[in-house]
């Protein structure tokens, strides 16, 4: 059965259908909404007999063309889960690109035990301090792997432009802003022009996460990433972004919070964001002079993607979840004035 305001997302039966075809399953299927998503649906899927597997599927309404491909993320899963890397994902089990069954296409992974840490309250009740610093450690070098993978070894050759991907992603998230615009918001284009009159230049080409941060793993209780989640914006091109990204939401100590999904990087035990950035450095040998350019222009790029997801929330394609804080315009105006700061220290 479906509970909650997203059950029109799912049709039940035919996805018992679907995965019976697949996996031993025992009807009557009961899914749970993730809550902290704000994009693609995710839902923890179990039966009666408590098996558990984690089902994904586009958010309802409008979105980026490429944005939502199921059979993209898939794909990158399936290759990274190979046996042939050292990063660590979710199983797969299967891609439905039938959209008779489900309204939409779909995938479904195993479900992976373990921790998502979302609060600081989640960090200091789930994990121990030196769990913590092992979990701050462990991102670092997790992320350090994703990029070492060698793309055309697993078959991830073809996933993206490898060059230029800085001015792509300028291009691309400010026609959604354009498209999604909240008016009084002119901080937004003023980053945009700064930030494209200052690209760094791109150190190699790797595979870019794209929102790779502490509660889009699932860690183990000594602090071990179990697996990385939430690859729907993964493709290839500058792996500092990534560690730009990172960084953006790695709140310290005593920092405000409230403009990002979680701040439990801020618990006692985590290394700090230079430490991060240190371990990440040393472990690949790439020049972190130039990163706080990448903080500033995360921020920019989160405040264009939180325009469509308000635009999605106003339209009611996301569900009743909470749409405060960063998901109104004052929330884009902040994290582009953080931006802003960021680069005048830049």
């Amino acid at each position: 059965m479906t509970e909650g305001p997203m059950a029109e997302a799912l049709r039940p039966e035919a996805i018992t259908k679907w995965l019976a075809e697949r996996v031993a399953v025992h009807p009557p299927l009961h899914f749970d909404l993730v809550l902290g998503g704000r994009s693609n649906l995710t839902y923890v899927v179990s039966d009666a007999d408590a098996h558990r597997w984690v089902l994904r599927r586009p958010p309802l309404g409008h979105v980026l063309a490429t944005a939502h491909d199921m059979g993209r993320e898939h794909r990158i899963l399936a290759a990274l889960g190979s046996g042939r890397t050292d990063v660590p994902v979710p199983p797969v089990l299967g891609l439905c690109t039938d959209e008779t069954v489900n309204g939409a296409p779909f995938f479904v992974m195993d479900f992976v035990d373990g921790h998502v840490i979302r609060s600081a309250e989640d960090a200091t009740t789930m994990l121990t301090p030196q769990a913590r610093q092992r979990a701050g450690e462990q991102l670092a070098d997790v992320l350090a792997a994703i990029h070492a993978v060698d793309v055309d070894a697993v078959g991830l050759g073809e996933l993206g432009r490898r060059a230029d991907y800085i001015g792509r992603q300028l291009r691309r998230w400010h026609r959604q802003w354009e498209a999604t615009r909240v008016p009084g918001i002119d901080a937004i284009d003023d980053v945009h022009d700064a930030l494209a009159a200052s690209v760094p230049t791109q150190q190699g080409a790797t595979i870019v996460h794209g929102d790779f941060r502490l509660d889009n793993v699932i860690l183990g209780p000594d602090g071990t990433v179990r697996a990385v989640l939430d690859w729907e914006l993964c493709t290839l091109g500058d792996p500092l972004a990534d560690v730009g990204t990172t960084l953006m939401y790695w709140v310290e100590a005593g920092e405000d919070g409230a403009l990002l999904p979680a701040d439990g990087t801020a618990s006692e035990g985590f290394i700090d964001r230079a430490a991060f950035a240190a371990r990440y450095a040393a472990a690949t040998g790439r020049d972190l002079s130039h990163i706080r350019w990448y903080q500033a222009f995360a921020c920019w790029r989160l405040a264009c993607i939180l325009a469509g997801v308000l635009d999605r929330y106003t339209a009611g394609a996301m569900g009743a979840q909470d749409a405060a804080g960063r998901f109104t315009g004052d929330g884009l105006r902040a994290l582009a004035d953080r931006a802003q700061e960021i680069l005048a220290h830049a």
